[in-house]
């Protein structure tokens, strides 16, 4: 599957996207929000991701840095973007990939709450 354009969606099917390929990583983050959202986050260049962010509501905090979507039908946390458009990576919410997708991806433990280190290296 890895170079195969993969699709997926919000729960409601408003919010799509289509990657460039299933990622090989995905990434449990500690952080206050990203626990709280229960993502699983991909990690892409925005070049290589397509979205239809007119269904997005956005939300920011803290130093206002990144842009978290979420789909405004169904409230599903969809991804993150960098205000600064010129950053190249954006996390796309892996729980929307189908588990068939992610079945070969390496779950890794990201520790953004304190370290910011990968907690199984």
């Amino acid at each position: 599957m890895a170079n195969e354009m993969i699709e997926s969606s919000c729960h409601c099917g408003a919010v799509r996207f289509v990657t460039s390929c299933a990622p090989e990583e995905i990434v449990d983050c500690n952080c206050t929000i990203c626990r709280r959202y229960g993502a699983l986050w991909a990690y892409y260049s925005p070049k290589e991701v397509q979205v239809t962010k007119d269904a997005t509501d956005i939300y920011m905090w803290g130093a206002r840095m990144l842009e978290f979507h979420r789909c405004k039908r169904c409230g599903c946390v969809t991804h993150w973007e960098a205000v600064d458009k010129t950053h190249d990576r954006m996390g796309v919410n892996a729980r929307l990939m189908t588990p068939e997708v992610l079945a070969h991806a390496r779950l890794r433990h990201f520790d953004g709450a304190n370290s910011w280190k990968y907690l199984d290296e």
